[in-house]
């Protein structure tokens, strides 16, 4: 892959974080409050709501169906099938899908699915298609038990969770941890 492609990706990327950073501060800034839970994020039905309050939605979807792509491979070219697909999703003004699921594990709310692209090529998680992870304090980050991760927990996270084709997770924090440039 040529590196002005991995650029593409990144940037796209680095949109949909920092306008999800700016409205999960905005929301919890508007309901004065001290963190996600406490300003009301506390299930599927209240994401869904912040979604289409906070974001130029242009399509729904009942389903990541028609929203995102019908197929997903791994870096390694096998089917990629590690997720969910029957939560409600959205396709933004921006292009990008995303799918947001709340699973509260610790201070991890959100699991939130996002392809930068919609339903264009190529598919690939780590390429077009992430998983970030929404925290309680509002902070995006890889999937960890607490947030910030270290770098060598999202390190860990990259080496067991984006190479391998049965699991979410781990390209992200890869991502964050080089500073917004996709070395993999």
């Amino acid at each position: 892959m040529q590196n002005h492609q991995r650029k593409t990706y990144v940037t796209q990327l680095h949109k949909v974080y920092n306008e999800m950073s700016q409205a999960l501060l905005q929301y919890q800034n508007d309901k004065n409050a001290l963190n996600l839970k406490e300003a009301g994020l506390t299930s599927n039905h209240s994401i869904d709501s912040f979604i289409t309050q906070y974001f130029k939605v242009v399509q729904t979807c009942d389903s990541i169906t028609g929203c995102f792509a019908s197929s997903y491979k791994s870096m390694n070219g096998t089917a990629y099938g590690a997720m969910t697909t029957s939560l409600k999703s959205y396709v933004l003004s921006n292009g990008a899908a995303i799918r947001p699921n709340y699973s509260e594990e610790g201070d991890k709310l959100i699991n939130l699915m996002v392809d930068i692209n919609g339903q264009k090529g190529p598919n690939l998680h780590g390429r077009d298609l992430f998983f970030m992870f929404i925290y309680n304090n509002g902070m995006i980050d890889d999937r960890g038990s607490r947030e910030p991760m270290s770098e060598d927990e999202r390190e860990k996270s990259y080496q067991s969770k984006c190479i391998t084709p049965s699991n979410v997770g781990g390209c992200f924090g890869k991502i964050l941890n080089d500073n917004w440039e996709m070395t993999y």
